[in-house]
């Protein structure tokens, strides 16, 4: 027998249990039960997000290193370089793919970019596509203890950067390696920001509640991010390319009965954009947009939708 009395009831009690999570983020509801969404232009939105990053060759790595960022030691040019790549080369690659099969983008780019490479920044502007805030770069993550002055002036420091830049009300935002603190969602929701993505626990959107207002949650896949797949998973580029033919079979098949879904991919520039991969990407949305029901659309567009859904076809 053991000589250890089992705890007393008051450990077990804990004020924000409730059905569904321990918080008030929002009201728990499974998508299976919620109102369907119908989109206008079909069953399944593709919303293919691009990543345009900067991470400091002098990075500090406060209070961890950046996902994607520098490894070996100072000056790590071999990754730096890797990473500039894509914002010299590979966006190109990338813009060219998107077009040939008529998929519109939303961009999330990093404040610290939009001074770096004004070049970036005048070709989107002149393109019209949705342009997201990514905070000021790589290395500045949003992070719980972090001081909520700092974080908000990072936040508006990439905000005012990007506002001014692009001429669009930027009422979007993906964190950096979609981290932030418990603080991050009001200092948003503060500043006029409508929507986030660093939630990935969905495949439709969702409201968010904080303190300075309501948000919503824009779930930006994980699982099929070209990082994920091909860096950290170390899957070949041919799987990565079946495993989001075969999210987009599923998803299509769902949505004919449970109303419309998203196929959210985010991708990076540095990544797909290498000669021997943007084959891969181009097989990936030729097979996508070939589907019957599926329509590609940027975040903000699918967001309106979702926040006044329209009525299912008679």
């Amino acid at each position: 027998m053991s000589d250890l009395e089992p705890l007393g009831p008051e450990h077990l009690q804990y004020p924000e249990r409730h059905y569904g999570m321990d918080h008030s983020h929002y009201s728990w509801q499974m998508l299976t039960e919620r109102e369907p969404v119908h989109w206008q232009q079909g069953k399944l939105a593709l919303w293919v997000n691009v990543s345009l990053q900067y991470f400091p060759l002098n990075q500090r790595g406060l209070p961890f290193p950046p996902a994607g960022g520098m490894t070996m030691p100072y000056p790590d040019l071999r990754h730096y370089s890797l990473r500039d790549y894509g914002n010299r080369v590979g966006i190109y690659r990338i813009l060219r793919a998107l077009d040939k099969y008529g998929v519109k983008p939303t961009f999330a780019i990093n404040g610290d970019l939009v001074q770096r490479t004004p070049y970036l920044m005048d070709m989107l502007r002149e393109r019209g596509d949705e342009v997201i805030a990514h905070g000021w770069n790589m290395d500045t993550p949003h992070y719980g203890g972090q001081s909520k002055g700092l974080e908000k002036e990072w936040i508006s420091r990439t905000l005012g950067s990007l506002r001014k830049a692009s001429g669009q009300a930027i009422t979007g935002w993906l964190s950096p390696g979609k981290t932030h603190s418990e603080n991050t969602p009001a200092l948003l929701a503060e500043q006029g920001v409508e929507y986030f993505c660093d939630w990935v626990n969905d495949d439709m959107p969702y409201r968010f509640h904080t303190d300075s207002g309501a948000l919503w949650a824009m779930p930006l896949s994980t699982e099929l991010e070209d990082q994920f797949i091909l860096r950290n998973n170390l899957h070949s580029e041919t799987s990565y390319a079946e495993q989001i033919e075969d999210a987009c079979r599923f998803l299509l098949a769902e949505a004919q009965d449970q109303g419309g879904r998203i196929l959210a991919l985010n991708i990076h520039p540095w990544m797909l954009g290498q000669p021997h991969r943007i084959a891969y990407l181009e097989r990936v949305l030729e097979f996508i947009t070939a589907q019957q029901g599926v329509f590609s659309a940027p975040a903000n567009a699918l967001l309106k939708e979702c926040a006044q859904p329209v009525a299912e076809p008679a």
